[in-house]
């Protein structure tokens, strides 16, 4: 029974010898506890995909559709109007000829033709001037004139043809006369624009002009970068007014009482948790009982303007010009009474650190999208992200009706001074109505403003 075992276990020994592979002689063995050997790090993990013949047709021709595409846009920029009508009369002329045969067409085809060949030549050559741009004010107001200085000078040591110099103006462009300068020389050009809107107006970039004497084609060689002029709204000075009576520099006490604060408001019995430093021992001794003293909380002179932008708001483009230098009025006199400024449009907060930020948000601003809400939905963001403000103005146009306005002033946070400011141009004189807690004024033009805002504060 013992030597059953002994003669088991050679046998299943054997077996699992006979069952594992043949290793040569000359082949190191491996154990099975070693690492395992460490991948090529030079070869690659992914092999890249091959396009097909297709494939790479496919994007050759879409690359050589972009380089034709803007070869054609940039000799397309050259043409001028009247060389698409000669070039297009040449066109014709031949088709002509080579239809009917006439020889008179064949003629003028031919004249058309050459004239067009000898215009090309005058595209190409580079004008090497050292450009100078200079605006005395790049901030002025509605009417009037922005004042500049254009110098043109050769830095070359061979003398400059005469050309012409193009000085693009928002939609519009002036165009300068420049006489041969000798190396070294320069020529200076005096410019005046006059502004007749609100805007922001892009001057220049100023370009070197080539082109034909016909004016069949023009070519531009862009010399230096443009400069931003404002155009600012008209704005009126609000002199002797302080809007909203903020004169002291704690704040304006609200309708809130509070346990601590500066503006005193009365005396009370003394509750638990009131600090002892405000009890008022004088009248304590008197009464008997333990008195503190209680305070209305003060609001910063936080003041707020919410200007309208909707298109439906507003009948005619005069009125939202009215309701924006309105806006800008009221801003500049809270900056000049070292308020804190707030103004507000649909799109968002505009950047008014100061009377000049002011005034650059206003001149960029247009009408807003018909789906961003009127007046209702502009309250409604300014009691949102002002809700301690102590006086809040709202402008906007006269197609606004009273329930609107009173909706408005409805989402106002509760005690704060409102101010609504309605811009008709039908009115012929201010007129002053009460829509809830808000005082209203309709105005017909900006000089009417100071008087009516002085009505309302009296």
């Amino acid at each position: 029974m013992t030597t059953a075992p002994e003669t088991q276990a050679p046998t299943r020994r054997a077996r699992r010898d006979s069952a594992a592979p043949p290793v040569a002689a000359d082949t190191p063995a491996f154990d099975d506890a070693a690492p395992a050997p460490e991948p090529d790090s030079t070869a690659p993990l992914l092999r890249p995909k091959e396009l097909s013949r297709a494939e790479k047709l496919r994007e050759d021709a879409g690359e050589i559709a972009r380089v034709v595409w803007q070869a054609v846009r940039d000799v397309a920029a050259v043409i001028r109007p009247l060389g698409w009508i000669v070039i297009g009369s040449a066109i014709v002329l031949w088709i002509v000829a080579g239809t009917l045969g006439w020889e008179e067409s064949m003629i003028a085809a031919a004249v058309v033709s050459a004239v067009v060949a000898l215009s090309v030549p005058f595209l190409f050559g580079r004008t090497t001037y050292e450009v100078g741009l200079d605006l005395t004010r790049s901030h002025v107001v509605v009417g009037e004139r922005a004042v500049g200085a254009l110098t043109l000078s050769n830095a070359t040591s061979r003398a400059i043809l005469p050309s012409q110099v193009v000085l693009p103006v928002g939609a519009g462009r002036g165009l300068f006369q420049v006489p041969r300068l000798a190396p070294g020389a320069t020529h200076e050009e005096l410019f005046a624009i006059p502004t007749s809107k609100r805007g922001v107006l892009e001057v220049g970039p100023v370009s070197v002009l080539r082109g034909d004497p016909l004016g069949l084609f023009e070519r531009t060689h862009d010399r230096r970068q443009a400069v931003d002029l404002y155009v600012h709204p008209r704005t009126t000075n609000l002199e002797g007014l302080s809007l909203g009576h903020l004169r002291d520099l704690e704040g304006l006490p609200a309708q809130h009482l509070a346990r601590d604060d500066v503006s005193f408001h009365a005396l009370r019995e003394y509750q638990p948790g009131d600090d002892l430093r405000h009890v008022h021992w004088k009248s304590t001794a008197r009464v008997g009982d333990v008195m503190v003293r209680q305070y209305e909380e003060t609001r910063r002179s936080h003041f707020v303007v919410g200007l309208s932008t909707h298109p439906d708001e507003y009948r005619t483009d005069d009125e939202f010009e009215l309701a924006i230098s309105v806006a800008g009025s009221i801003g500049l006199r809270a900056l000049r009474d070292s308020r804190t400024l707030d103004a507000r449009v649909q799109k968002g907060a505009l950047r008014a650190q100061s009377g000049r930020r002011l005034l650059d948000e206003l001149s960029a601003l247009n009408h807003s999208r018909p789906r961003e809400g009127g007046i209702v939905a502009l309250s409604g963001a300014v009691s949102a992200h002002a809700p301690q403000a102590a006086v809040v103005v709202l402008v906007t146009g006269s197609k606004t009706d009273s329930a609107e306005l009173r909706l408005a002033c409805s989402r106002l946070p509760y005690g704060v001074r409102v101010l609504a400011v309605v811009a008709d141009a039908r009115v012929a004189s201010p007129a002053l109505r009460r829509i809830g807690d808000a005082d209203v004024i309709t105005l017909g033009a900006l000089d009417q403003l100071p008087g009516a805002v002085r009505k309302v504060l009296s």
